[in-house]
């Protein structure tokens, strides 16, 4: 039976968040999927939708921020729900300026009472009036620049040490600061059915506000309603998708009648924007090391009304004992990452990475590479991405890829739009938060020689 203090959602907003909040925590899951989990289930109102996506995700955001400000209030031992309900209080007062502040304190204090004791919510109380009364300590204290960043933007010091390193202070704040700030909600537009006027002019019968992006072509920013709910989405007109991760099917740019493979290709995104850019004419294999993964492409492919993916469950670390040497035109290897490149969307990430992953994710995607050369024709193009801000996983896996593989050389990035590609470099493009307001994302172009 379940408790009542483990209850996700009976009408509470903030007692939602603190769930969900607890489980990031302890089950290390991910806080998107378990706030969409939530909002489906149990219908979640527009107002109630909105107010809980901000709560979860902005105390996520701001969780070094608050501990911070926190800390000279509190004495000894805490409980881990204590601690996080102090938090999403302290950030509704500290961000909220819509939520009044004896609101958040009324609030925690019945939330404390709930599931724990009186004790408990004297205690919840204490600090927050104390908070209230003597206002949070100031950031400027914290003397060492590179500490104060990692506070003031509530990203780990290690993180923020090894962004300033490759990137220097001022594009690293501007990333930190960007990486606090809500994502836009985009969706592509299936350019086999309609033309992006069109779509725009179904989505505003729908009564939702859009408008088209000023960087990829294909790509609408929503600044209303839910895309999922839509006729448009639903009859296959839009597919979800941020716009930086548009990029890597434009950037390997598949002809009509061309046999690609995408070697790590759940959810599918890419896949089906491929497909549309072939026209749905040609072949696209998709496969991924998770078999139950590929139900999702399948699922996406028919809604879109998109015929030309087969889906495989391969590990692409062994595509090439699987599939043919040397029969795909061209190959997507968006590869496995550490992610860093979407840490608004995904707060978590900020506080479950170490720098020790980092490394072992290089060898991952090297092995990807390897496996993608196999496979991929002579004369045929291969495009690497990823959705990450280090240069272990970009940079240096493309260095020591074309080291390894002399049949392998940089090709010029194409069929991006020119405000992107002046930024690329080598055949190598790096998208910051900051950048185009999208998530942090890498591409590189690569093609095989003729002459072998």
């Amino acid at each position: 039976m379940t408790k009542k203090k483990d209850q996700i959602w009976d009408g509470n907003v903030r007692d939602a968040a603190l769930t969900i909040l607890l489980a990031v925590d302890k089950h290390q899951a991910y806080s998107n999927l378990l706030l969409n989990q939530t909002i489906n289930k149990y219908k979640i109102d527009a107002k109630d939708r909105a107010l809980l996506t901000e709560l979860t995700y902005g105390t996520l955001q701001h969780k070094y921020t608050l501990d911070y400000y926190l800390e000279p209030f509190i004495r000894g031992k805490m409980d881990l729900w204590v601690k996080w309900l102090l938090r999403l209080s302290l950030y509704q007062i500290e961000y909220l300026d819509r939520v009044p502040d004896h609101a958040a304190v009324n609030e925690a204090v019945e939330i404390a009472k709930r599931r724990g004791h009186k004790g408990i919510a004297a205690v919840v109380n204490g600090v927050l009036r104390s908070i209230l009364r003597q206002g949070v300590r100031p950031i400027d204290e914290i003397k060492e620049p590179k500490k104060r960043l990692a506070i003031e933007t509530s990203h780990p010091e290690w993180l923020v040490e090894r962004f300033v390193e490759a990137y220097g202070i001022q594009k690293t704040t501007k990333m930190l600061h960007e990486n606090n700030v809500p994502p836009l909600l985009s969706v592509r537009v299936n350019t086999t059915k309609a033309t992006v006027e069109e779509v725009l002019e179904m989505l505003a019968e729908e009564g939702v506000e859009a408008e088209r992006s000023k960087v990829m072509p294909e790509c609408l920013h929503l600044m209303s309603g839910q895309p999922s709910r839509t006729k448009a989405f639903k009859e296959g007109f839009i597919t979800i998708q941020d716009e930086s991760s548009m990029m890597p099917a434009n950037a390997l740019n598949p002809q009509p009648g061309w046999r690609v493979l995408d070697m790590c290709a759940a959810p599918g995104g890419k896949t089906t924007h491929m497909a549309e850019k072939m026209n749905n004419n040609g072949s696209i294999l998709a496969t991924d090391i998770h078999p139950h993964k590929l139900d999702l492409i399948d699922e996406t492919s028919a809604r879109l009304g998109l015929g030309i993916i087969q889906t495989a469950p391969v590990d692409g670390r062994k595509a090439a004992q699987f599939l043919e040497a040397e029969s795909f035109d061209a190959v997507l290897v968006d590869a496995p990452c550490s992610g860093l490149g979407v840490m608004r969307r995904k707060p978590d990430i900020k506080y479950t990475k170490r720098e020790e992953d980092l490394s072992r994710l290089h060898e991952i995607q090297l092995e990807l590479l390897d496996n993608a050369v196999k496979v991929l024709k002579k004369g045929g193009r291969l495009v690497y991405s990823t959705c990450t801000v280090n240069k272990k996983e970009n940079e240096e896996t493309v260095k020591a890829f074309l080291a390894s593989h002399p049949e392998m050389e940089a090709t010029p990035l194409e069929n991006l739009p020119k405000e992107l590609l002046e930024k690329s470099q080598g055949g190598m493009l790096q998208v910051f938060p900051q950048d185009i307001g999208s998530d942090g994302f890498f591409v590189a172009a690569f093609r095989k020689s003729e002459q072998q």
